[in-house]
């Protein structure tokens, strides 16, 4: 009990040094892997050493290549920071260390979670009643949903997929825009559906999927299960599908239609930006992850599914010792063992309340604005599109600059933020998800860029 006491001590004061670090650390590591294995590697010690000691080495050797995400000025993919209260749950979680898929042992940390979900439900004016299973994040998420999608279409064809499995069964489409995120593509061979099973329906200069493309397409479309992917937030532009027409058209053909929201659902807990997910209500799956605009730690993606009834068919576990009840998490995701990753929902979701998750929502998008203004008052930079939520992407003339100023200002330190392509043009992404940004991280990081782009510095 003593070294488990001392333990804690010392890992809540190295937390506390860490984290008062993060205003003036380079945002970026500052040591490679390999350094990092290195430091921190070599032979496993013959004999051990106590715990507190253990733990103030790693910090101290782990220091260099940690990366200042918790800081207000990570704007790379599209990562969020961890509120207080979720951070303090997350410890809890650990320290109360329940195996959460069982509803009839660890019956406080399973109320949590459906209390969050209920919540979740309720804040992304989502059908309420629909199963939500917490999983790693959006990755596992959009595998989960579409799982049950092909479950589901293939029960309706009369085809028992549980029992006679895949060998034989009729076929099973998807149907996804230019634009998708890649973590569809990956669910979609974890499924086993090869690129032959997938067809790509055009989008608009945004990212948007037309729906004039995905009607015509399904018209021409020979019969099959078909799954159709729409997405909440295109991962560079932010733009929003139009679901309110995109949904109806592919319910007619008898599509199930799955939304990767990942980050771009919470825009519906913003009364100014609920627009941008009007008509989403009317699928039958939709992926978020809560680390991304929520703000709470790492693995804590969401699955949401309309009809419970479908994840249950899909994923319900068996087994007299597992102290079956009729209805556990495990029921509605592929796992058994697992943390409590839904518990930091809900200390965010109770310590914002409905109007500070509007505010938060808000305020990621006004950060993203005021980025964009300022970029577009540098010369040389060229904003690509106006950030309908909380993306921001530019370039500069030339597509090798482009690059090196995406290198040159990671290795500068100020801010990180990450290249990518976009319509065959390099480009670099900025994503406004921590909740920690402040006006001030951005004018550093609107003065970093400017300052790389001066002729003095080329």
């Amino acid at each position: 009990m003593d070294e488990r006491d001392a333990a804690l001590d010392a890992a809540h004061q190295a937390a506390r040094d860490f984290l008062a670090t993060l205003p003036d650390r380079p945002v970026w590591p500052r040591a490679s892997v390999e350094e990092m294995t290195t430091a921190l590697g070599g032979p496993l010690p013959q004999t051990g050493r106590p715990a507190p000691d253990v733990i103030r080495d790693l910090a101290a050797r782990a220091d260099p290549g940690l990366v200042a995400i918790p800081g207000g000025r990570f704007f790379g993919f599209v990562i969020g920071g961890t509120l207080p209260a979720a951070l303090a749950a997350d410890w809890l979680v650990s320290t109360w260390d329940q195996n959460s898929g069982s509803s009839a042992m660890t019956t406080a940390t399973v109320a949590l979670e459906r209390i969050a979900g209920e919540w979740l439900l309720e804040i992304l004016d989502l059908p309420r009643g629909a199963s939500v299973g917490f999983v790693t994040g959006a990755q596992v998420s959009n595998f989960v949903c579409l799982s049950v999608a092909r479950h589901a279409l293939l029960r309706r064809r009369g085809w028992d997929f549980t029992l006679r499995g895949l060998t034989g069964a009729p076929p099973v489409r998807l149907v996804v825009g230019r634009d998708r995120h890649g973590s569809i593509d990956r669910a979609a061979r974890f499924l086993g559906l090869g690129e032959a099973d997938v067809v790509v329906i055009d989008s608009d200069d945004d990212g948007r999927m037309r729906p004039d493309a995905l009607a015509r397409t399904l018209q021409d479309l020979p019969d099959a299960a078909t799954i159709v992917c729409l997405q909440a937030g295109e991962v560079h532009t932010g733009a929003f599908d139009p679901f309110a027409e995109l949904i109806p058209i592919a319910k007619s053909h008898g599509a199930w239609v799955h939304v990767d929201g990942a980050f771009g659902l919470w825009a519906a807990a913003s009364p100014r930006l609920h627009a941008l997910t009007w008509g989403v209500d009317a699928a039958d799956s939709w992926t978020t992850d809560a680390h991304k605009t929520l703000n709470v730690p790492y693995d804590c993606g969401m699955a949401i599914v309309r009809d419970p009834a479908d994840s249950i068919a899909m994923f319900r576990a068996g087994g007299d010792y597992l102290m079956y009840t009729g209805l556990d998490p495990w029921d509605v995701t592929p796992e058994l063992s697992r943390r409590a990753r839904g518990v930091p929902v809900w200390a965010a979701l109770a310590s914002l309340g409905r109007e500070g998750v509007e505010a938060l929502v808000d305020r990621l998008h006004r950060n993203a604005r005021r980025l964009e203004r300022g970029l577009r008052a540098i010369p040389g930079v060229t904003v690509v599109c106006a950030p309908d939520f909380t993306q921001v992407m530019f370039r500069l003339d030339d597509d090798d600059a482009t690059q090196e100023l995406g290198r040159a200002i990671l290795q500068e330190g100020t801010a990180a933020l990450t290249g990518a392509h976009w319509r065959g043009r390099a480009v670099l992404r900025c994503s406004m998800s921590s909740w920690v940004t402040t006006d001030d991280d951005i004018d550093l990081t609107l003065a970093a860029i400017a300052r790389l782009t001066s002729p003095a510095a080329v």
